[in-house]
């Protein structure tokens, strides 16, 4: 008995890297899949063969089951053809895998407001398009489960990247809502941010040294390592894991921390600008975050 059997796993971006694993992993445990992936390459410009119906005869081979889906995350219309699939084929929908994404790297100051607005519109709107497609079907059935791939490029930072750090962030904020909002449906919703080298990552500039040498680590690190904890977040065995947020790299996973209070000044007869900067900086100053990336939190090797 695999910790899937029975249910209909929907996974975006699943013909290629982390998706394929996840595709695998989930038919192997026992789950039908429906295998979306729109096809293109890394900057979403060019259709690139047909990586889903690729994996889906990967799912048969071992005796799965799997439908391949076409449709980009970015159009809600192609979201609910997405559920509609599953429910045609396999009578329901248990989980969704949001994890269908592109890059388009550049400097803030260089950024186009179209390779914004493409970055935004596939990882956190097609996040938002696929979920919301979900929800009724999940609410009528009092039952269901979201995974979400966000990003430390997001939850800590990277340069060249603001499109898809804002993406991924937000991406968690939505998590977080979905959360709460269907919670009372026995509906859970939690992110992963993934450590590992990938087509998309394979895209990274190597500037320098200290860049060739994080990439190399990176090339350590494979899909297949994230795959176990998106599986358990789609199981039964996961029912009270709501809300969270992970991180997995290579035989590590944590779980993040979220925004709370860090430190607070009182003044009983209130701010102005002259006594804040003489007195309430100064004093939260010790506590500022430094604009740290991810290679300077992580600074030990993947174990």
């Amino acid at each position: 008995m695999g910790i899937l059997d029975g249910k209909v796993v929907l996974i975006t971006g699943a013909g290629r890297g982390i998706g394929r694993e996840f595709a695998l992993a989930a038919a192997q445990a026992g789950a039908r899949i429906v295998v979306n992936d729109l096809g293109t390459s890394t900057d979403g410009t060019d259709i690139e063969g047909t990586p889903a119906q690729e994996v889906v005869k990967e799912i048969q081979a071992m005796g799965g089951q799997a439908v391949a889906n076409f449709g980009s995350v970015a159009s809600y219309d192609d979201a609910e053809a997405m559920v509609a699939t599953a429910i045609a084929h396999y009578g329901q929908l248990d989980a969704v895998i949001n994890n269908a994404g592109i890059l388009r790297d550049r400097m803030f100051h260089k950024m186009s407001v179209e390779e914004w607005r493409t970055v935004i519109d596939v990882h956190l709107n097609g996040s938002f398009n696929v979920s919301r497609a979900a929800a009724d079907h999940f609410r009528t059935r009092e039952t269901g489960a979201y995974v979400h791939m966000t990003s430390t490029a997001g939850l800590i930072g990277n340069y060249g990247q603001a499109n898809y750090a804002a993406a991924k962030l937000g991406i968690v904020a939505l998590s977080k809502s979905i959360a709460l909002d269907l919670g009372r449906y026995n509906v859970r919703s939690n992110c992963i941010a993934p450590f590992a080298w990938t087509r998309m990552i394979g895209t990274i500039p190597i500037t320098d040294e200290i860049q060739r040498e994080r990439v190399e680590r990176l090339k350590r690190m494979t899909p297949a390592k994230i795959a176990p904890l998106a599986v358990f977040l789609c199981s039964d065995a996961a029912r009270e894991v709501s809300g969270q947020i992970f991180a997995v790299r290579s035989n590590e996973i944590f779980l993040m921390n979220q925004h709370r209070p860090l430190r607070s000044m009182h003044r009983s007869e209130g701010w102005t600008v002259d006594t804040i900067a003489e007195h309430c900086i100064p004093a939260l100053k010790p506590s500022f975050y430094a604009l740290d990336r991810t290679q300077d939190v992580w600074v030990w090797d993947p174990v």
